[in-house]
């Protein structure tokens, strides 16, 4: 398969237009739900239909991977952790599991490149590219086939969700030391400084921050000579599972389907997508804010406004399934709320702000 993708379809814009125009008729003052509003009216256009339909089948997968920089010491944990915790999505007991259960959704989790020798059912390691990743501040973190095989990967993986029924997506991630080759891979990206793109992680001390710096220092040094060629760039200093997660997300937006984002490591990958698939973006929204620095650089790039800010760092898509029951919420609202016509309620000059506040924004029915 060719790491190529198609051009990408923008939301359709007549249910765009129709679901804008089904708000105005709505029992409530104009605007007056806020950026629910804009999202039930996403939501319609990535389905082109107004009104929207409630989700079936939201659906979060998570993209395991092992990365060869976590040996320089820039976590606060040993790499073993990435396999034990894939175990510990398949028994159910993480936090995504038990978050996305209760938002009304489901977790697969897929090992591209953890290094293990723990034994994972065959759906697992279907499309395992291989164990770990070159060390990106000395050397490549794929080989030329890798980087294929893992965007090809990716690519599969949306299709089979697609195909599957999955009507909304959500990526996540779990890896040892992932949030390096993320920092590297968004300040190559966002033309941005070591200083202005290394966090703390998974609660790193100072003395790890600082080899963690050096680190991101050492790759982006490397990643800066092909950062205008995506691929080249993932597998200069990506890993299997950001590649994969890039395709995935893109190949969600050629599928027409829409997509929440996660935090710093999918963000990574999401900013590369964007390079991979022009236009990929307008399928997605930010699900949430990470405390971690880069995220910030993220988001400003994609220009996506994050839907909540709970200073959040986890990973493994929390921060977009904690925000899912809102998105769903803005859908039904829209689709199931009365018309002042179905209503019998009079329509007056209530569609027009009842009240400005001192900051100009709507009021409600004052």
């Amino acid at each position: 398969m060719s790491t190529e993708f198609p051009f990408i379809p923008t939301p359709d814009a007549v249910a765009h237009r129709a679901a804008e125009a089904r708000h105005r008729e709505l029992t409530k003052p104009a605007g007056s739900l806020g950026r629910l509003e804009e999202l039930g009216v996403w939501v319609a256009a990535c389905q082109g239909q107004c009104p929207p339909r409630a989700f079936a089948r939201p659906r979060v997968v998570v993209f395991a991977g092992d990365h060869g920089i976590a040996g320089k010491g820039v976590s606060a944990f040993p790499a073993e952790v990435t396999g034990q915790m894939v175990a510990n999505f398949l028994a159910g007991g993480a936090a995504i599991n038990v978050m996305a259960a209760t938002a009304g959704a489901t977790v697969r989790v897929l090992d591209l490149g953890v290094d293990t020798d723990q034994e994972f059912p065959a759906q697992v390691t279907a499309h395992k590219v291989r164990r770990g990743s070159g060390s990106l501040d000395r050397e490549d973190a794929l080989t030329d086939a890798e980087i294929e095989a893992a965007i090809t990967a990716g690519r599969a993986i949306a299709d089979e969700e697609v195909d599957g029924g999955a009507d909304l997506l959500v990526a996540g991630d779990m890896g040892i030391g992932n949030t390096t080759p993320a920092a590297v891979l968004i300040a190559a990206l966002a033309g941005a400084e070591p200083v202005a793109v290394v966090g703390r992680g998974t609660g790193i001390d100072d003395q790890t921050w600082m080899r963690k710096a050096a680190a991101v220092r050492d790759g982006l040094r490397r990643a800066r000579k092909v950062s205008a060629n995506p691929v080249a760039l993932l597998r200069t200093v990506g890993s299997a599972d950001i590649a994969a997660m890039a395709a995935f997300l893109a190949q969600a937006s050629v599928r027409k389907t829409p997509v929440i984002l996660d935090g710093l490591v999918v963000g990574a990958a999401a900013l590369v997508a964007e390079e991979l698939a022009p236009g990929a973006s307008e399928w997605w929204r930010a699900g949430h804010r990470s405390v971690e620095p880069a995220h910030a650089l993220v988001l400003e790039q994609l220009d996506l406004e994050p839907i909540l800010d709970l200073d959040l760092r986890l990973g493994e898509g929390t921060g977009a399934i904690a925000a899912l029951p809102l998105v769903t919420m803005a859908a039904r609202v829209l689709a199931e709320m009365s018309t002042f016509g179905d209503a019998g309620v009079s329509e007056g000059d209530v569609r027009l702000p009842a009240v400005v506040d001192v900051n100009g924004r709507n009021g409600g029915w004052r």
